[in-house]
C-alpha cells in the first residue's frame, strides 16, 4: 500500500483530518509515518521520550506497568480509530512515558511528530477539539478503571472481563498469568475463582482458554469460590 492510500485510510478513521483546511491537510500529508508493529513489538517504553501523536489504524496495542514485584497491571487497550492518551498527556504536559505499550498483534500506527502536534493544536481549531475530547473521554475510561479496581470485587470483575473478552462461540483465548496481568492481580487468585466456577458448571477451563458455558450464571457471578 502507498504512502497516498495509508493518508485515505487514516482519514476514513478519523474523518475530522479530512474536514480540516487544504493547508493543514498537505502539512499532515507530508509529515505523518505509519510504523508497523508486529505481535510483541514495543510501541514505547517507559520512561522514554514521547516523539510522536500515536493513532492506531489496525491491530491494538497494550498499555500497561509493571510493579517493583514484577506484576503486571493493564491500564488500557488501544485499538483501530483509537488514540493513546499517555501519548497525549506527554505531548500537552511535557515529561517522559509513565507506562509502556506493545503491540498484542501485527498493528499499523499513524504516527504524528510532536513538531507538527503542537503545529496544528495552535493554528486548527478542529484538530484541536478533537484532541482534547478524545483525551477526554480516555480520562473518563482511567477514572472508570481506577474506581472499579477501588470499589469492584475481584470475582465481578474477572466475570466482567471473561464475557467482554469472548469470541461468538464463547471462549476466551488467554492463560491464567494474562487475565491476572488484565486485572492487576495474580495468577493464583484467577485460577482459584475459574476452578469454581468450572465445578458449578458456569465455564469450562482449557489450556491457554476459558470457555464460558453459562452466560446468565457468570453475569450473576453469585458463587463465590
Amino acid at each position: 500500500m502507498s504512502h497516498a492510500d495509508r493518508v485515505e485510510r487514516w482519514f476514513e478513521q478519523f474523518p475530522v483530518l479530512g474536514t480540516l483546511p487544504a493547508d493543514h491537510r498537505h502539512i499532515l500529508r507530508g509529515a505523518v509515518r505509519f510504523p508497523v508493529l508486529e505481535a510483541g513489538a514495543t510501541a514505547y517504553e517507559l520512561g522514554g521520550e514521547c516523539a510522536n501523536y500515536l493513532m492506531c489504524i489496525e491491530g491494538r496495542t497494550r498499555v500497561f506497568r509493571i510493579s517493583a514485584g514484577g506484576r503486571e497491571m493493564l491500564i488500557y487497550r488501544v485499538g483501530p480509530r483509537g488514540t493513546c492518551v499517555l501519548t497525549t498527556q506527554c505531548l500537552l504536559a511535557g515529561g517522559t512515558f509513565p507506562a509502556e505499550s506493545v503491540a498484542e498483534q501485527r498493528t499499523v500506527l499513524a504516527a504524528l511528530p510532536a513538531e507538527t502536534f503542537r503545529h496544528l493544536m495552535a493554528a486548527s481549531a478542529a484538530f484541536r477539539a478533537f484532541v482534547l475530547d478524545d483525551y477526554a473521554k480516555l480520562m473518563a475510561v482511567l477514572f472508570g478503571l481506577l474506581d472499579e479496581i477501588a470499589f469492584t470485587p475481584l470475582e465481578e470483575r474477572l466475570a466482567r472481563h471473561l464475557l467482554a473478552q469472548a469470541d461468538q462461540h464463547g471462549r476466551v483465548t488467554a492463560t491464567h498469568r494474562q487475565i491476572a496481568a488484565d486485572l492487576g492481580t495474580v495468577r493464583e487468585v484467577v485460577s482459584r475463582h475459574l476452578a469454581g466456577w468450572e465445578r458449578a458448571g458456569w465455564i469450562r477451563v482449557l489450556r491457554g482458554q476459558v470457555e464460558i458455558r453459562d452466560r446468565i450464571a457468570l453475569a450473576g457471578h453469585r458463587l463465590r469460590p
